[in-house]
């Protein structure tokens, strides 16, 4: 019929004529590390601060569960390395294991790494002024012997211990100023910026999923940023402008159908 035509020739437009750009390698993706999902998708039973990602998880509640512990089998990491670390700061830390786990919002900072655990990090993730400076101020009286806890711990008790002859310090002399934290503790994996939570400019770590994940609109941004690098193109919008048709196809999809439907039977 005339009518099933018509649906038809719409659906092989879309598909056929319009030039829309394939799925997006940096938005919507988990990377290949130790305990990350190949591909993000919800998690039913995400463990307490994890659960803000269980619509759209990179971790299984089996990891979500596992960053709550003082000795987890993620990396075996041992945060009491100088003391007992005090609660409030605590749960930054697992604020922080829980994003890098679970976040499918990290693609435009996945980066290629070296290490024998995993292939790929991130790097220069732009943390939300508020997060970064909450963090440091809730672990200022903790005591740490090192500034860079990715490397160079004494690793003989199968544990991370001190390495021999560093001295326990407070976090407040190992890490003079929230940026130091931030950037320095996990070699870079974030950036230090002035951009403060629900401007869309950076990534939250503490979110109210019931408001949605706001960091799914910062990772467009930045893969927007990413690809455009030198080239004037305009921005994404904040919100609500995502999933409508290109103004190409808006504006030809009349006409194709028209030739379509003339027997023309092509896209030009």
């Amino acid at each position: 019929s005339m009518r099933m035509g018509m649906g038809q020739v719409m659906l092989l437009l879309l598909a056929a004529c319009t030039v829309v750009p394939d799925r997006d390698s940096l938005l919507n993706v988990c990377m290949d590390a130790k305990h990350h999902k190949t591909k993000p998708g919800p998690e039913g039973m995400l463990h307490e601060q994890c659960a803000p990602w269980k619509d759209n998880a990179c971790c299984t509640a089996n990891t979500s569960l596992e960053a709550h512990k003082d000795q987890s089998y993620l990396y075996n990491f041992n945060w009491n390395h100088c003391g007992v670390m005090p609660p409030k700061c605590k749960r930054h830390f697992i604020q922080d294991t829980c994003l890098y786990e679970c976040s499918p919002n990290l693609g435009p900072w996945i980066d290629q790494a070296d290490s024998s655990w995993r292939r790929e990090r991130i790097l220069h993730v732009p943390l939300c002024r508020e997060d970064c400076e909450q963090w440091w101020e809730d672990c200022r009286d903790y005591v740490t012997c090192k500034e860079n806890w990715h490397k160079g711990w004494n690793w003989a008790t199968g544990t991370n211990r001190c390495p021999w002859g560093s001295m326990c310090r407070p976090f407040s002399q190992v890490f003079p100023r929230p940026k130091d934290l931030c950037e320095k503790i996990w070699s870079n994996s974030y950036r230090y910026t002035t951009e403060q939570r629900g401007s869309g400019r950076c990534i939250q770590m503490w979110f109210d999923p019931a408001q949605g994940n706001p960091n799914v609109v910062v990772a467009k941004y930045y893969a927007w940023k990413k690809r455009s690098a030198g080239m004037e193109t305009e921005a994404p919008a904040p919100s609500g402008a995502a999933g409508a048709l290109p103004w190409p196809v808006l504006v030809l999809l009349p006409l194709a159908i028209a030739v379509l439907l003339d027997g023309a039977g092509s896209c030009g």
